[in-house]
């Protein structure tokens, strides 16, 4: 797979961005079903199910950007509002894409969600995936763009030195997530077993992947990170990926933790460096940003204040645009009536070009004369008309 390329912008504070694919063939019906449910609960304050095509056409209400639309692949949009503390506003916006090809029936339909609050996320907000998903073993739509791996559950490494490699590199390049490595220094029971990211805030659940390295996988799982991305595995610890061996610039070691017990209870330290990394500002994908660009200039679920302000600057807009309309007439007007008198002027009012007369021209009344004088324009000189005067001869001498 290809790698995703990387924007200079940072991620905004504000923002909540998640990747993933369903594997089902009707995802839009979970969604739609989850968003029921929760307006119904009083949990969302209301959400919109459009077509791409309906979704590409703007409010208006933003400067339009050819990058808000969703694209030829789209399949359905979907948006929701909801409040979190203090009564602040959170837009997201889901959209769900045709995979690029279907040669494997385990492909699913891509999805990706944005979200953005009033202020500063806060990690302990509700997770914008469960406003769309059911947060629900039963529906599986946690799955990464990378093969094999999912949300919400523990992902063993494989045991092949380059299938290793090549989980690593795609989990680094691919992934919008934060991937964790845990190293099992003893097989785990039941309680040790269950995901750490359970016990992450709730707004962070969802961006986390954890990956498991087991008893005899500490040596080349210690190998194979510290060769690919600089950093490595302590026995029985953990650590934190970065996307590349550049990117912590010589903070991977803060970010990897010794000791990790896996017995059911909480991993404080190795939790507070998660929540602590997911705040260090990151590059924002390119993908990540026509996401967040589709969310601010192709919202479309407008509170009642909102539709009053796009209101009102339509009915400015539309005032401006009648304004230069008419100065544009008043113009076209005043040139024409321009245009008519210098014409009147030029043709005297009668349409033919008007000559001035000639100084050595001799006014006749006579109807008659003027008749003759044009019919012997046509016909030539006639010595024998008879208002030809006769010639004179010269005298001999």
């Amino acid at each position: 797979m290809a790698k995703n390329s990387i924007s200079p912008t940072i991620v905004p504070d504000t923002v909540w961005l998640g990747r993933g694919c369903h594997p089902g063939p009707e995802p839009e019906r979970d969604v739609r079903r989850n968003l029921i449910a929760l307006k119904a609960a009083g949990v969302i304050d209301d959400f919109l199910d459009l077509d791409p095509v309906e979704a590409a056409r703007s409010t208006d209400l933003y400067p339009r950007d050819e990058s808000a639309d969703p694209g030829p692949s789209a399949r359905r949009v979907f948006e929701a509002r909801w409040c979190v503390a203090d009564g602040l506003t959170v837009r997201a916006q889901l959209t769900t894409y045709e995979p690029e090809s279907r040669r494997k029936k385990s492909e699913g339909v891509t999805w990706v969600l944005a979200a953005e609050a009033e202020r500063a996320w806060e990690a302990g907000w509700p997770s914008p995936a469960t406003m769309f998903w059911p947060d629900s073993d039963l529906v599986a739509w946690d799955h990464e763009p990378v093969p094999d791996v999912r949300l919400r559950t523990t992902n063993h490494l494989p045991k092949d030195d380059d299938e290793l490699r090549r989980l690593l590199r795609a989990c680094t390049r691919q992934s919008w997530s934060i991937h964790v490595v845990v190293h099992e220094a003893m097989t785990p029971d039941a309680l040790g077993r269950r995901p750490i990211t359970a016990f992450l805030p709730p707004s962070l659940r969802h961006r986390v992947v954890e990956h498991r390295a087991t008893p005899e996988q500490a040596l080349i799982a210690d190998f194979v990170m510290k060769r690919e991305l600089g950093v490595g595995i302590p026995r029985g610890g953990a650590v934190i990926l970065p996307s590349t061996p550049q990117a912590l610039d010589g903070d991977a070691e803060y970010f990897t933790v010794r000791n990790v017990f896996l017995d059911g209870t909480e991993p404080t330290e190795l939790l507070n460096k998660i929540v602590e990394f997911a705040s260090l500002p990151r590059p924002l994908p390119v993908d990540a940003e026509q996401a967040l660009t589709r969310l601010r200039q192709g919202w479309h679920l407008l509170t009642p204040a909102e539709e009053l302000i796009h209101a009102q600057a339509m009915v400015t807009r539309y005032a401006k645009a009648l304004e230069a309309m008419t100065a544009s007439c008043d113009l076209y007007r005043e040139a024409a009536e321009s245009a008519l008198e210098a014409l009147a002027e030029a043709t005297g009012g009668d349409g033919a070009p008007r000559t001035a007369p000639s100084a050595t021209a001799k006014e006749d009344p006579s109807p008659w004369k003027a008749l003759t004088k044009t019919l012997a324009r046509f016909r030539g000189p006639n010595p024998q008309a008879p208002d030809a005067e006769p010639q004179q001869r010269p005298h001999s001498q």
